[in-house]
């Protein structure tokens, strides 16, 4: 049994990492916690002083004062609610759920649903009113990360570690640090640009461990990142985007940050999209020269520089076309709308949400073509001088 242990854990590559990247990987999961904690700023700015949350069953549902016409739903659903956490645990209450007939933000309640209750507390502690936000899923999405987690695991080994110090790394440092200085005041446009090529870095080097590969992979990353800013940027002033198409802009605005610059914001969101895909095929790109220098020592630059360009162009060939069934799968709802109403293709296509898109997704899969020379120029700069 000890033995199959052993094996097993062989098997997984939990004891294949040098002294050097073991360290690097510390120091990496050290500063992903440290980010973790970075205040925001914002914590509690929308949220009442005298207001707790709470778990709530749905008891009973009365839809008497609901208008239902086909899939919309308007008007206003009396719910009596028990209290499931907190110290009001087992007290029932009245609630209300308000409808506007706009499925994409209304939500509708049965009896024996959990929803998430919002209590506003009188001065004395006890409960004024009870608001259902939405339904509960707090412990569903804990649930579904714990899976994630223990199946990444067990199946990637060490590098699943890696992979989960990158995946909550990126996130943080998304919302912990870009966001937050964004609505301060930073330009989204270099703010993100730092961020994503500190992101990057990290991500290379933490897969690639602290080696001339993952140098290379970086290289061609960061130059995709690059140039994907420049092209997103020109691209968006030749098609006058205002960059308010995506959900909640205008809710920023009135929000009190009507200093956002909103074009600005969708250019930053362009690269930030297609750096994931551009870390990919650069990390693809610069494994493959590497395992051929490896393999073929006596190979001159120019030849290994060709056998990796080949590898380049099928890897960016199906790179490109998932990077655009991805951004596709945003607005497939807008372009049925449009079929359904035989609304006219110039029609569509001079459309500032349509617009947006040809933008987004066009730029994005351009920067990522650009990904695979820049890889191969300095898979071939680096790994052959690194034979010599």
């Amino acid at each position: 049994m000890k033995q199959y242990v052993k094996n097993l854990i062989s098997f997984l590559g939990y004891y294949k990492e040098s002294g050097r990247d073991a360290v690097f990987i510390i120091v990496a999961g050290l500063l992903t916690l440290l980010i973790l904690t970075v205040p925001t700023g914002f914590k509690g700015s929308a949220v009442q002083a005298n207001a707790a949350r709470a778990k709530a069953r749905v008891i009973e549902v009365n839809n008497e004062r609901l208008k239902i016409i086909g899939p919309v739903r308007q008007g206003e659903q009396q719910l009596e609610v028990q209290i499931l956490s907190g110290k009001f645990k087992n007290q029932i209450y009245s609630s209300s759920n308000n409808m506007m007939g706009k499925m994409e933000v209304d939500k509708a309640f049965v009896q024996g649903d959990i929803a998430l209750a919002v209590l506003n507390l009188t001065e004395d502690g006890k409960i004024a009113h009870v608001q259902i936000i939405d339904h509960y899923r707090t412990g569903k999405t804990v649930f579904l990360c714990v899976i994630f987690i223990l199946v990444m695991l067990l199946i990637m080994g060490w590098m699943g570690i890696k992979i989960l110090i990158t995946f909550v790394f990126s996130a943080a440092a998304l919302v912990r640090i870009l966001y937050p200085m964004i609505l301060r005041g930073w330009d989204p446009i270099f703010g993100a640009l730092i961020i994503t090529l500190a992101v990057t870095a990290l991500i290379m080097f933490l897969v690639g461990g602290l080696s001339r590969r993952a140098a290379v992979a970086f290289l061609g990353a960061a130059g995709g990142v690059v140039f994907t800013s420049i092209l997103a940027f020109a691209f968006t002033g030749w098609f006058k985007i205002h960059g308010a198409v995506r959900p909640f802009t205008e809710a920023l605005l009135f929000s009190g940050y009507g200093h956002l610059n909103l074009a600005h914001l969708f250019i930053a969101g362009i690269f930030i999209a297609a750096s994931g895909a551009m870390m990919d095929l650069a990390m693809d790109v610069a494994a493959a020269m590497d395992e051929i220098i490896k393999q073929q020592p006596s190979l001159t630059r120019l030849s290994l520089m060709r056998s990796g360009f080949t590898v380049a162009r099928q890897a960016a060939g199906t790179m490109s076309t998932t990077l655009l069934l991805a951004y596709s799968a945003e607005y497939t709802a807008m372009i049925m709308t449009f079929i359904a109403q035989g609304v006219p293709l110039e029609n569509v296509i001079n459309m500032v949400w349509v617009s947006s898109e040809v933008v987004h997704t066009l730029v994005g899969c351009f920067g990522l073509l650009l990904v695979a020379p820049l890889t191969v120029f300095a898979g071939g700069m680096l790994l052959v001088f690194r034979k010599r």
